[in-house]
């Protein structure tokens, strides 16, 4: 049977064929050679040459066929070894076998291609990793450390070479690959103590299923954000603080010195009277000043409710007396808000229209405001017609403001209502004409 098989495999199978397409002329010839009146000589040298040619040709045909299978074979066999530079020759057109060498051709090309890619990404990848400030590494099935980046080392405080192939339990990271995929832990890592946060994730590397655990650092990020918001804080009650007590000192110095000089003047207490009155002024701007910074501190979160938008902007409409405010209606819609947070970002918008509108002294100074609604959002305007904005570039700093008397937290507040409600508050100027426009996005 193995015999019979080896007879007809595909080359040899070929040549079979050919010899038995031949066959037929062979018999033929010999018959013609056989029975004419031919001497034996020449009849067995005609046999000899025609069987001759007869089997050179079958070879032929075998070869024409199988050397370009196997010239297909050995371009598979490299592209399956990972060598995409080998080509297939005399891929010629409108030939069958050209087709096929010139697909085999072009399919090198393209995974030559793919493969300089997916190394280069490789590569990017792997510096990425080792200069990151984040702990990477990676766990088998058997929970056994197979990727870790510089990070991780420092963390450990061991080298790769020590710490590869080891099982997660003795390097102090099986806890992390059982329970909450995303975590915030106290702990210390090689005497590193603080806040850390680890987060875990599955992937699959060559077919197997690995585990990837992130663990970044807290603390240093935490104490960073902390002191720069001292720091803001501090510049900003300073600033306050020394532009309310600088006057006081200087008053209440000279106060002092009008007391004990002798003899006094005769309009003393006048001059005692005017004095006090400023350090009253300031310190109740100083006051002031405190209690808008604990508002602003302390603004709860929105409790949502069904809020329409027609009635509230109504509502918020008609406390404002100073100038007209007009509405530009839109649809009837409803949206889940906190109603007397959305109010107030509304009076403190308004008012700052008004305010501007007749800071012009224009013959019509109004406000107008509006709202539209779009798929997912709806979105209130508030147009005033005063000079615009000259500096955008302090809108939403805390306690700056240009307005004598101003507390400089109304846009800041507002800000903070809304993207507590998950939207925006923007500020530009009105192309068409002077004045500027409020908008507010409020997703539905």
């Amino acid at each position: 049977m193995n015999w019979w098989k080896s007879q007809f495999v595909h080359e040899r199978r070929i040549m079979w064929l050919a010899l038995l397409g031949g066959l037929p002329a062979v018999i033929a010839c010999e018959a013609i050679l056989f029975t004419g009146d031919y001497s034996p000589k020449i009849q067995w040298t005609a046999t000899l040459f025609v069987v001759g040619i007869w089997l050179a040709v079958g070879v032929s045909i075998r070869e024409r066929v199988a050397s370009p299978l196997r010239t297909l074979a050995n371009l598979l066999e490299a592209m399956r070894e990972g060598d995409y530079s080998i080509r297939g020759r005399q891929a010629l057109d409108e030939d069958a076998l050209g087709d096929v060498l010139q697909q085999i051709n072009a399919m090198g090309t393209t995974l030559q291609s793919q493969r300089l890619g997916a190394v280069e990404a490789t590569t990017l990848l792997r510096k990425v990793m080792e200069e990151i400030n984040v702990a990477v590494f990676a766990f088998d099935g058997d929970r056994k450390l197979r990727l870790v980046n510089r990070a991780g080392e420092r963390l450990l405080n061991q080298p790769v070479e020590r710490i590869l192939n080891a099982d997660a339990s003795k390097i102090g990271l099986e806890e992390y690959l059982d329970g909450e995929t995303q975590r915030t832990v106290q702990r210390g890592f090689a005497g590193n103590g603080g806040r850390w946060g680890i987060s875990r994730a599955q992937f699959r590397e060559g077919g197997l299923p690995l585990q990837l655990l992130v663990i970044t650092d807290l603390t240093r990020p935490l104490r960073e954000e902390e002191l720069q918001a001292w720091q803001r804080l501090v510049r900003v009650l300073g600033h306050e603080l020394n532009n309310s007590l600088t006057p006081i000192k200087s008053i209440a110095g000279s106060l002092e010195q009008m007391l004990i000089r002798t003899p006094r003047a005769e309009d003393w207490e006048d001059d005692m009277k005017r004095g006090l009155s400023v350090i009253a002024t300031r310190a109740e701007s100083l006051a002031r000043f405190m209690g808008a910074y604990a508002r602003l501190a302390k603004l709860p979160r929105p409790e949502r409710a069904p809020v329409e938008i027609a009635a509230l902007v109504e509502r918020v409409a008609k406390l404002e007396t100073r100038v007209p405010v007009r509405i530009d209606s839109g649809p009837a819609i409803v949206v889940p808000a906190d109603r007397d947070q959305l109010e107030q970002l509304l009076i403190n918008l308004l008012k700052n229209g008004a305010e501007a509108s007749l800071e012009v002294r224009s013959a019509d100074p109004n406000v107008t405001i509006g709202w539209t609604k779009s798929p997912s959002a709806v979105e209130l305007w508030v147009r005033d017609t005063g000079p615009g904005l000259s500096n955008t570039a302090n809108l939403f700093v805390p306690f700056f403001t240009t307005k004598p008397g101003g507390s400089g937290i109304g846009l800041v507040l507002s800000r903070q209502i809304i993207e507590g409600h998950g939207g925006t508050l923007t500020l530009s100027n009105i192309a068409e004409h002077a004045g500027c426009e409020a908008r507010i996005t409020l997703p539905i």
